[in-house]
């Protein structure tokens, strides 16, 4: 049987060729690295916009990186997953910690029965917990979207072109002076012509492609108020997350005050420093803790059973005197928690 095979076109001389100008570039560099062979050196306004493009791929790569890892610390998930949840607008098929929390805790209350005190609230905690999971999710996806994806984009668009163009014009220079250093040796007329019009033409390509890298570099500039844009979306998108939370769990707070009996609803002041603390007790209206006090802690106690509060030195507190009264103990709130406390450790802050 007779077959025709078509044999790919090989061109011989081109081959040759591309192996003399690799061959050449690596003399020239091994002549460089030992010093006996000059270098073309590009002008500093060049090296400066070459240093600024490093600098910006190498911290545009490490706060992507950082990002991706704040927004999800596991790393078998991929932003990449949440943003196409929110284009296609479909529900993910595996759940957020927060989300098996509340899973949990939904279930948890039903075995211990709604009706009762702890099991309400934990159905009510873990409804919430979904919900923050949810918004978590929503999040995640607007900034992969809105900030790191742009930035990737960046890294993997016009720092990878300029970064192609470097490693051309590198080439380009190793040419002109491996092109000089033949003008040099030349020994004949002949062998000199030839030398010389090599090196004009390396020189007119070594030119052009400088030319190219240049425009290249200069655009940096330009994409760093791009990226701004993009930063200043991110943090709005961070507000709008850490807004609606906010809401959630004060929400959740009113709901548990309401199923605790009694005791009214006080805000936590949260993760505040202590003179901060204070400042926003003094705002708050006591006409409806009727009775209570604030008290600062002089120092730290742990309490002795369950009828006691754990303080914290410093920590801020509202008090009132016990019923009957007692010399050694006030009533004390914590926000959600009630509790005794002892007087030796307190300094009252309203008269």
């Amino acid at each position: 049987m007779n077959m025709n095979i078509k044999m790919p076109d090989f061109d011989v001389k081109k081959f040759v060729k591309d192996a003399g100008s690799t061959l050449s570039r690596v003399v020239q560099l091994t002549e460089e690295k030992l010093g006996t062979s000059e270098k073309t050196e590009m002008d500093a306004h060049f090296e400066h916009l070459t240093e600024r493009s490093d600098c910006t791929r190498t911290w545009t790569e490490k706060i992507v990186r950082d990002t991706e890892a704040a927004l999800i610390p596991n790393p078998a998930n991929r932003v990449e997953d949440y943003i196409f949840e929110k284009i296609e607008k479909q529900k993910s098929k595996r759940l957020s910690n927060l989300e098996y929390l509340g899973l949990d805790m939904i279930e948890g209350g039903g075995e211990f029965g709604q009706d009762g005190p702890y099991g309400s609230a934990l159905i009510k905690v873990g409804q919430a917990e979904q919900k923050l999971g949810s918004n978590e999710r929503d999040f995640i996806g607007s900034a992969g979207m809105c900030f790191i994806q742009p930035l990737k984009k960046f890294l993997e668009g016009e720092m990878k072109t300029i970064t192609k163009e470097k490693g051309i014009l590198e080439s380009k220079r190793l040419d002109l002076d491996a092109c000089k250093n033949r003008v040099r040796k030349a020994r004949s007329m002949l062998g000199q012509q030839t030398a010389e019009r090599d090196l004009r033409v390396a020189q007119s390509e070594f030119d052009r492609q400088a030319e190219i890298t240049k425009l290249l570099l200069e655009g940096i500039s330009t994409t760093q108020a791009t990226h701004l844009r993009h930063l200043h979306a991110f943090v709005e998108s961070q507000v709008r997350y850490y807004g609606q939370c906010n809401k959630i769990m004060n929400d959740l707070q009113r709901e548990l005050a309401s199923l605790g009996g009694p005791q009214p609803y006080v805000p936590v002041a949260g993760y505040e420093e202590d003179d901060e603390l204070a400042g926003r007790l003094n705002s708050v209206d006591l006409s409806g803790n009727s009775g209570y006090k604030r008290a600062r802690v002089l120092c730290s106690y742990d309490a002795k059973d369950g009828t006691e509060l754990n303080l914290t030195s410093n920590e801020v507190i509202f008090v009132c005197e016990c019923n009957p009264p007692n010399s050694d103990y006030m009533n004390g709130k914590q926000g959600l928690l009630k509790g005794l406390v002892p007087k030796a450790f307190l300094e009252l802050l309203d008269d």
